[in-house]
């Protein structure tokens, strides 16, 4: 019979392993926005082109997209934890060589190795599922999961201060720091995950999709500075076609696939991640437009005319009520099942979006309109583990998250992209400057806005009622000398029958 001290150990013990992998995500999640408050400066400081400068927020993209689902699948077979020690020793490494150079090519390595640590998310929810009884679960992912938002939202004014008051290497040193305090937290409170899935990796499967998702996301994010219509931005996109193709029929013949696209193809994993992409787009759209309200001169007509630490620091609640919001969202997919906390947070974000083509003209306006986002996102990337996780079974935990991580760097991407078009070609002259105008800002408001609608319509679609219970049933942990087949069966048999 368990006591009353064991039950309190097992508390303990639980709570320290979320708050630790939290507080690891949010570490990811600071490292990505690292560079912003320097975009503009980026190319004096590295004695580069602007278009060459880029690529030092290119390579981080494109090497989190190629990490994510390829440390997902490693966790599951080698052991999360391990996996984990592994992504942000590559964050780490990769701080060490942006904080000692000024120059273009180690900056951009530098900066693709922290893009290896984008698996830590994933496997952190995995971790939890394996580790974590089940009334713990919702919350628990629901903190993890928004950790992305969290820690983009606090980082940006934290490294805004940094960059404004200090050598720009230091951001780079913090960065490494935090990255080595979380290995040690991870190290003495997170113990290592019993579940596997044993087997070979599948080293022809990373290299089909590592290629076609760089294909992809290249001439999304290039695309504007090589021009849409181009011969190589058609190029890479055909190409990511016909290789994403070639990839998908070589995993369906493969006996252990990076990627189990018939896990993946289950209507309740499907419709997530095509939601997720639409997510993931919303939630940047407001990262990329806010701001530049904040921050362009009264001048204007429109600006506010903060500094880049103000305008930071009016984007923080944003962060912040995302960790207020994700027990709520738990709490909610406990009663109601995920579908319902995603199809809220997607109205509820779309909704941040449709006020936002109004509220432009005062920062409290901003304020607000930042925190009915936030609240949104919040509720969304809560829901997303749960309903993932509640149609596949233990043994791919970590590589099925990572494949729903990747949906969002799509989505953020594409956001990226389509925003930064719509605000180069929008533009009104300030002195001999051009900049975005307040048209464009709205436009981009109602882009991001129809990216939420189409994201709700995806997701009313998303099968059955998959409560709480459900959607964490595999929260057990494997008993010791159980295999994972055995788990597994033990789980599909409880998962939704799609």
């Amino acid at each position: 019979m368990t006591s009353s001290t064991d039950l309190a150990h097992d508390r303990r013990r639980g709570s320290a392993i979320v708050v630790v992998l939290s507080l690891a995500g949010i570490v990811v999640a600071v490292m990505q926005t690292l560079v912003v408050p320097l975009i503009s400066e980026l190319p004096a400081l590295l004695h580069s082109s602007a278009s060459d400068a880029s690529w030092v927020i290119t390579a981080t993209l494109l090497a989190g997209a190629v990490a994510t689902p390829v440390m997902g699948r490693l966790g599951d077979m080698y052991g999360k934890r391990r996996i984990l020690f592994l992504s942000l020793g590559l964050l780490v490494a990769g701080s060490a060589l942006c904080a000692f150079t000024s120059s273009l090519v180690p900056m951009v390595i530098g900066r693709a190795l922290q893009g290896g640590a984008m698996g830590v998310i994933p496997l952190g929810i995995s971790i939890m599922r394996d580790e974590l009884p089940r009334e713990r679960m919702g919350s628990a992912m629901a903190l993890m999961s928004s950790s992305l938002g969290i820690g983009g939202a606090l980082g940006l004014p934290g490294a805004a201060l940094v960059a404004q008051h200090w050598n720009w290497h230091s951001l780079f040193l913090v960065s490494g720091g935090l990255g080595i305090a979380a290995i040690a937290l991870i190290a003495v409170f997170v113990p290592e995950s019993p579940v596997r899935t044993p087997g070979r990796f599948d080293v022809p499967g990373a290299i089909g999709l590592s290629a076609g998702l760089i294909c992809l996301l290249l001439p999304i994010t290039k695309g504007a500075d090589w021009g849409w219509g181009s011969g190589t931005t058609l190029g890479l996109f055909a190409a990511a076609v016909v290789i994403l193709l070639g990839w998908g029929a070589f995993e369906l013949r493969t006996a252990e696939p990076l990627v189990d696209l018939r896990t993946t193809a289950r209507p309740q994993v499907l419709l997530t991640n095509l939601a997720t992409v639409m997510v993931g787009f919303t939630l940047y759209a407001q990262m990329l437009a806010l701001p530049q309200i904040l921050e362009l001169p009264e001048a204007t007509g429109y600006g506010l005319g903060l500094s880049m630490v103000k305008a930071g620091l009016c984007l923080a609640p944003g962060g912040l009520v995302m960790i207020l919001i994700s027990p709520v969202s738990a709490r909610i997919t406990a009663a109601k099942g995920p579908k319902v906390s995603l199809l809220i947070g997607i109205a509820v974000s779309a909704a941040g979006y449709a006020l936002g083509t109004a509220l432009l003209h005062a920062v409290w306006q901003l304020i607000v309109v930042g925190l009915v986002i936030g609240t949104g996102v919040a509720f969304a990337y809560a829901a997303m583990p749960a309903l993932i996780m509640g149609a596949v079974p233990p043994s791919e935990t970590a590589a099925a998250n990572g494949l729903n991580t990747l949906m969002r760097s799509i989505g953020t991407s594409t956001s990226s992209a389509v925003v930064g078009v719509v605000l180069a070609h929008m533009t009104q002259p300030l002195g001999t400057a051009v900049v975005p105008s307040l048209d464009g800002f709205r436009t981009a408001f109602v882009i991001a806005a129809s990216a939420g609608v189409v994201a709700l319509a995806i997701g009313a679609f998303i099968p059955g009622k998959a409560k709480g219970r459900t959607a964490v049933t595999a929260a057990r942990p494997q008993a010791a000398g159980t295999k994972a087949s055995e788990v597994d069966a033990e789980v599909l048999s409880d998962a939704p029958q799609t």
